[in-house]
């Protein structure tokens, strides 16, 4: 854990704080939380709920297809993307890759998920599935991708980076507000895990995770909300078994 860092106290930051942790915060509904992925980095918990997903569109592969096997295991193809790797570490059945990075322009080695969904859908119209884990380009990545679009991603799981500096720096702020603006009224947080490799960073005396995996579900497929109470999931694992878990702040527990 590194030294003590200080929120910025105006009363604009502070709602826009107020915006980011009832976002995060999760609730349980009707479906159960099952495991797709390995036990550990490259698995993440979703809603079992997974019937008529067209496809998996997977930016973020570096190490990791693990996720996409299990996909492709239920008949949902994937579509993968990651521009620092020169191929998936896996042959996954029915995947298609592209050596690009995901942002919120199409240049070089870049791209929109408006035009990678456009130039590849499966079938337009059905439901599809997000999983994403770009480093911190999804604030912007989200934040550019037109509502309508990301209506169509049944869920959404995604990796959140910089959340101290999010919660203490102002642009970093406005950059997530921006991506939670268009997210927050067609989709709720089902579950949230630390992920224990980067470690904690203590604001305003409680140790907050630079980065959280958590997982988005349509509203209309949010059926009898209620706070979750099982924190940790007995689904969840540490990313890195050989360091301790991180406890999720009592901000994003209800």
């Amino acid at each position: 854990m590194t030294a003590n860092a200080k929120a910025p106290r105006t009363v604009a930051d502070r709602q826009a704080a107020g915006v980011l942790d009832a976002f995060l915060t999760p609730y349980q509904t009707d479906s159960p939380l099952i495991r797709l992925g390995d036990f550990g980095d490259g698995g993440y918990l979703v809603p079992d709920d997974l019937c008529g997903i067209a496809a998996c569109y997977s930016p973020g592969v570096s190490e990791q297809a693990s996720f996409e096997m299990d996909m492709a295991k239920r008949g949902i193809p994937s579509f993968m993307a990651d521009a620092s790797v020169e191929c998936p570490p896996r042959n996954v059945p029915g995947a298609q890759f592209e050596a690009k990075f995901l942002g919120d322009r199409d240049e070089g080695d870049h791209m929109t998920l408006a035009s990678w969904v456009a130039a590849t859908d499966p079938k337009p119209g059905a439901d599809l599935l997000l999983q994403m884990d770009i480093e911190g380009a999804e604030y912007t990545t989200l934040a550019a991708a037109p509502r309508d679009l990301l209506r169509r991603f049944r869920m959404i799981v995604i990796e959140w980076h910089h959340l101290p500096s999010v919660l203490t720096k102002p642009r970093s702020m406005r950059l997530a507000l921006a991506a939670i603006e268009n997210l927050r009224e067609d989709f709720v947080t089902v579950h949230l895990h630390p992920n224990n490799v980067a470690g904690s960073v203590e604001i305003d005396g409680e140790a907050i995770p630079r980065v959280v995996e958590a997982t988005l579900l349509r509203r209309d497929r949010a059926r009898d909300l209620r706070p979750a109470t099982a924190l940790p999931h007995p689904l969840d694992w540490r990313h890195n078994p050989k360091r301790p878990a991180l406890a999720l702040p009592r901000r994003w527990r209800g």
